[in-house]
């Protein structure tokens, strides 16, 4: 069904569908390792080119602003029951365009431009929409930004009670797209309570070993969730928002449509709505034990081949990996590992000595590796054939790339 699309949209435009396949061609060949990317099952691909896309629907199941929404309503209903069922909240609104939309409504749901915000600082491995200076976050609000502890690389939970003393924020946001640990849900409400402040966690990255189980559930402590619906949760990329609250609800909606956006996206709202429900089924929680244990062997090989990883390891899907030891820069780590079709992303370090552009680490992740089929064992190999690219580029490129063609014609996506 795939490869008949893009031989059609080919055909009905050969640039496009050149481009497309080219794509196609890629994720088929490489190892992909960036930790906010996966691999949708097909039916979530197809979800997305409905006739779904062809409907406005501004407003909400029910209550839309355009005639003709019956169909959509169910749509959109289905998949806010199913992510209140695999979240064991009461409330979604599954309409966020991504989730740097949904973070500006959560914010725009408990805050006012220029009221004062914590969020973990970007180098730190917070997020663009946590309150960076080049974001809307930053700009509208206040922000201080909380760090981690410069000898465990991890947060320090009395600094953070400190900071919130000090600055006294409306709002705390928990939450980060470069944090290899578990985070304490339970300390984080307990410093909010201290001050008075509200508590947002985005969970992004960590959504689909919520689900699951693997990692805590921020539910219980949050006044506002939000997350993408992609990474690990492995479904189109969008955002949403949760709540158990009644009236925070209506403030998120609000918040959501008309406060910053206008018609919601059926056709990925679809996706959305059966991504969720794969992740309903047990199956799915099988496959987020198994990124788990995929990330602890391929952290475990990458430290015997001499990298460091930040704060010494993972709890979850995601490495930050220092390459300094090899004399060598993020930036060039990423585009050796391209050369011999493996795929990861430049990444800062805590108190990194090279610019944004450059680091002095890389992020790495198991959710699509492990979507593709590998397990521990193929892993260790990945770790493997990462040293050889650090230590000796030139003298195993070959070596590597052959490799890497034949695991990933071994574990074919979309066979």
């Amino acid at each position: 069904m795939i490869q008949e699309t893009m031989d059609y949209i080919e055909k009905m435009d050969p640039e496009v569908g050149a481009s497309i396949k080219e794509e196609f061609a890629r994720e088929r060949r490489n190892i992909e390792l960036i930790a906010s990317e996966n691999i949708v099952s097909e039916a979530v691909m197809l979800a997305m080119g409905t006739c779904l896309t062809n409907k406005y629907a501004e407003g909400y199941p029910g209550h839309r602003y355009y005639g003709g929404c019956y169909a959509v309503d169910v749509t959109e209903e289905i998949a806010r029951k199913r992510a209140c069922e695999l979240f064991g909240c009461n409330h979604a609104n599954v309409q966020p365009h991504s989730g740097a939309s949904a973070n500006l409504a959560a914010f725009m749901s408990v805050v006012n431009p220029g009221d004062t915000v914590m969020g973990m600082s970007l180098p730190a491995g917070g997020h663009l929409s946590h309150g960076s200076p080049v974001n809307i976050s930053g700009k509208y609000f206040n922000i201080v930004p909380y760090g981690l502890n410069d000898e465990t690389e991890t947060i320090d939970y009395n600094a953070l009670y400190d900071l919130a003393q000090q600055c006294k924020p409306k709002l705390i946001v928990a939450g980060g797209s470069a944090y290899p640990r578990v985070l304490d849900f339970k300390k984080f409400r307990e410093v909010a309570d201290s001050v008075g402040a509200k508590l947002m966690v985005d969970m992004a990255h960590i959504a689909g070993l919520v689900a699951a189980g693997e990692h805590p559930s921020p539910i219980p402590y949050a006044d506002i969730v939000t997350t993408t619906t992609h990474k690990t949760l492995r479904g189109p990329r969008g955002g949403m928002i949760l709540c158990n609250d009644d009236d925070m609800f209506k403030k998120i909606n609000s918040a959501v449509f008309p406060g910053s956006q206008g018609g919601p996206l059926e056709h990925i709202i679809a996706a959305k709505a059966v991504c969720f429900g794969e992740a309903l089924k047990p199956e799915f929680k099988a496959y987020q034990h198994q990124i788990v244990l995929n990330a602890a062997a391929l952290a475990d090989e990458l430290l015997k081949q001499g990298f460091r990883l930040v704060s010494g390891g993972t709890d979850n899907h995601l490495m930050l990996v220092d390459v300094r030891n090899f004399k060598i820069t993020g930036k060039e780590m990423e585009h050796r590992l391209d050369e011999v079709y493996i795929t990861v992303n430049k990444n800062a370090i805590p108190n990194d000595p090279e610019k944004p552009f450059v680091t002095s680490g890389i992020r790495v992740g198991t959710p699509a590796a492990t979507t593709r089929g590998f397990k521990e064992p193929e892993m260790v190999k990945i770790g493997q054939m990462m040293g050889m690219v650090a230590k000796d580029f030139d003298g195993t490129a070959d070596e590597v790339r052959k490799e890497v063609n034949e695991l990933c014609a071994r574990f074919p996506i979309y066979a």
